[in-house]
């Protein structure tokens, strides 16, 4: 305890400046993603509500492209050569200049299921045994590629598995790479280490014997051993995303949404569902996606930066930034891409593709038809087949279609052209002139010739109404 009988202040640094070779890759190992989100970010959330006096994160290996991806509270520190972890948190120290008093809180960046409260029960142990190092370990049934922790009167020492004779192999507590440390300590161990290592590199192992030899270690057993589950290569990579995905999709289901296939279905951590929604089997949502209340999503919709409203139904369909309104119906195998909005009661059937395109209220756009740049008025329906023309080998051109309107099958829309309320265009027409409100019109180029059979029905609705009206006056 400090004066005053305050807690140390405690100071946190991130380490994701290795390359990670193991993983294959051509990019870091961090920015590797689990659930939608990189890596290093699941550590980064898991040390906030430590209230860390500052947050480091080391970087070094595609070093502007780690930056890219971190919260923008996130405090970086480059580790211009990778010449170990021990060096890392050198880089760090330096960073905080003078800082002598407090503790500091070492994670590795790609143990993405460290949890929060792991790390103030680690913290905690430190600052109650009054030691000048901790470190977070695991007994494991495999301790297969991990460092063994050998413990002996206060000192803690990391065997590396390829160092290990056959009785240390034999261990099963293995080194999680998390520590906590008496800052006086760790800076004065940091510059006694030496690169006596055919790779001329420092090692946080080595850092951390030198301190338990001077004030004592100590280690501090995980209590759930999923949080173990380091990620080194592609496998580990699968096994810790699983664990993630479901415990996304367990948040969900508390929350009142119902997935009938967990094993199948695929939620990344950005998503936002509403109550009584129903998931169904070989659904994935991602990105920056939004599903409302009682909807149907699935099976096998494919959603990235989707908007769905309250009670809609999305099914065997893909939407790519799209907007899908209240109670709207979407597939089965639809494709709405970016800019397409779906008015409330709207509908997009099979084997269509739907393109920077509003569709009103009501609207119908039932099958086989592609419509792109359109502007789509209220209880529009638009008959199987129908096309919008809208490139023209240079230009992108829109497309109007009126309240009301009626397309027949094949319909070929050249842009830009309006089709106006309540017009109506025959079966295998081409449009390429203006359809007035009102009118039918047909051929190849199609032509307008007479009233359109909705208008002449709403006029007659509308006789009838008047007749009606004129009879209970005289009544």
């Amino acid at each position: 305890m400090s004066e005053g009988g305050t807690l140390p202040q405690t100071f946190a640094v991130v380490l994701a400046a290795g390359k990670g070779t193991r993983m294959k890759s051509n990019r870091a190992k961090v920015l590797h993603t689990l659930c939608g989100v990189p890596m290093v970010n699941y550590v980064i959330e898991a040390l906030k509500p430590l209230a860390p006096e500052r947050l480091l994160v080391v970087v070094g290996h595609q070093a502007e492209l780690v930056e890219a991806v971190l919260p923008q509270d996130a405090e970086t520190v480059l580790q211009r050569e990778q010449l170990g972890t021990g060096d890392a948190v050198g880089v760090a120290l330096e960073a905080l200049g003078g800082e002598e008093e407090g503790v500091l809180l070492v994670v590795n960046g790609d143990g993405p299921l460290i949890s929060e409260r792991t790390l103030e029960e680690l913290v905690e142990r430190h600052r109650s045994a009054g030691v000048g190092a901790t470190v977070l370990v695991a007994e494991l049934d495999d301790p297969s590629g991990l460092g063994r922790v050998v413990e002996d009167a206060g000192v803690v020492r990391i065997v590396e598995e390829r160092d290990a004779t056959e009785d240390e192999l034999g261990i099963r507590l293995v080194n999680l790479g998390l520590y906590a440390f008496k800052l006086s300590e760790i800076r004065d161990a940091v510059g006694r280490v030496a690169r006596e290592n055919s790779q001329g590199e420092l090692y946080l192992t080595d850092v951390l014997e030198i301190i338990g030899r001077r004030s004592r270690a100590v280690t501090y057993r995980l209590k759930n051993l999923e949080e173990a589950n380091l990620v080194n290569d592609r496998s580990q990579l699968a096994r810790a995303e699983e664990i993630l995905r479901r415990r996304i999709l367990d948040a969900h289901m508390r929350d009142g949404v119902t997935v009938r296939d967990p094993d199948s279905t695929h939620i990344e951590a950005s998503v936002e569902i509403g109550r009584d929604t129903v998931i169904l089997p070989g659904t994935f949502l991602r990105g920056a996606t939004m599903i409302g209340s009682d909807c149907v999503i699935g099976p096998s919709a494919d959603l990235l930066d989707t908007v769905v409203a309250d009670g809609a139904r999305v099914e065997h369909s893909v939407g790519r930034g799209a907007e899908v309104g209240e109670r709207a119906a979407v597939g089965p195998y639809a494709f709405l891409r970016p800019g397409t909005v779906l008015g409330p009661d709207a509908k997009v059937g099979a084997y269509c593709e739907v393109k920077n395109t509003r569709v009103g209220r009501g609207s119908k756009v039932p099958h086989l038809s592609y419509v792109g740049d359109a502007q789509i008025g209220e209880d529009a329906n638009l008959g199987a087949g129908t096309i919008t023309a809208n490139y023209d080998g240079v230009n992108k051109n829109r497309t109007t279609i009126g309240d009301g309107a009626f397309t027949g099958v094949n319909t070929n829309l050249i842009a830009p052209v309006t089709i106006g309320e309540d017009s109506y265009t025959g079966a295998g027409s081409v449009i390429n002139k203006d359809v007035p409100p009102g009118k039918l019109a047909v051929g190849a180029p199609a032509r307008a010739i007479r009233e359109s059979p909705q208008r002449r029905r709403k006029r007659m609705q509308e006789g009838d109404e008047k007749g009606q009206s004129r009879t209970e006056r005289e009544d």
